[in-house]
């Protein structure tokens, strides 16, 4: 069995446009609730810090009043998988590198999309830190729970991460290569934490990297990741500033 001594990475992950083609929370936002052009107008003031991720969202998610079971099935029927996310699962499954999902959404999404897209042995084998959700049995109504109500990202990625090790007896002298994979604001907290960020081609994470000297390395599918992460766990990490496209 794999051991934190042995274990020769980690992989941390947004799920939402990250794992998945699109981004099932703006896609429930742009189709039933108030719009593509409120939403985006909505990140472009949390990339500017004119408003917390956590009260953006919220605004975002008031919008939507169709029932939560039908949200889910929306998504079951609209929302696709990045073409390698399942060999990349395969391969770190077959290496002994966790794969954890750090998300801003909330899991019973979560769960039946990675269900239905991945497979029964994914949800037994990934991890999933998120969001969840409280739903009315009269009304039916829904309304987000944030993992860190406290936090202004209402998910602190950051600290999950940090709480992610911690539980699992990692500390300076045993944490193993780390790596986050990400798109867009929610990643934000998480952008610093790990030994290399792959932030998505054309996305608000590489604008904010940029912006804040972030290192990071970009891709536009797991296929890249896969590649990129197989070569640095080779060569022990020794090779990650090649991968650095901001230095």
């Amino acid at each position: 069995m794999t051991t934190s001594t042995t274990l020769p990475a980690i992989v941390f992950t947004d799920w939402d446009g990250t794992v998945t083609l699109q981004d099932s929370n703006d896609y429930l936002t742009d189709n039933l609730g108030f719009g593509k052009e409120k939403r985006a107008e909505i990140n472009q003031h949390i990339l500017d810090g004119k408003q917390s991720f956590r009260d953006g969202f919220i605004d975002m998610l008031n919008s939507i009043t169709t029932p939560f079971p039908e949200c889910i099935d929306f998504l079951l029927k609209n929302v696709q998988l990045d073409p390698g996310f399942k060999d990349f699962y395969h391969w770190c499954e077959s290496q002994g590198i966790p794969v954890i999902v750090v998300s801003s959404g909330m899991r019973p999404i979560i769960y039946s999309l990675l269900k239905r897209l991945v497979g029964q042995e994914a949800i037994d084998n990934i991890d999933i830190i998120s969001n969840d959700v409280a739903i009315n049995d009269e009304t039916q109504e829904w309304n987000i729970v944030y993992k860190d109500p406290q936090s202004s990202f209402g998910h602190d990625k950051s600290n999950s991460i940090k709480e992610y090790l911690s539980t699992h007896g990692y500390d300076a002298s045993n944490t193993p290569l780390l790596f986050y994979c990400g798109d867009g604001v929610s990643d934000i907290s998480a952008a610093k934490e790990t030994n290399l960020l792959f932030a998505k081609h054309g996305k608000d994470l590489i604008k904010y990297s940029i912006r804040e000297g972030i290192p990071y390395t970009e891709f536009n599918s797991f296929a890249e990741i896969l590649s990129k992460v197989q070569s640095i766990v080779a060569a022990k990490g020794a090779n990650i500033d090649q991968f650095i496209e901001n230095k």
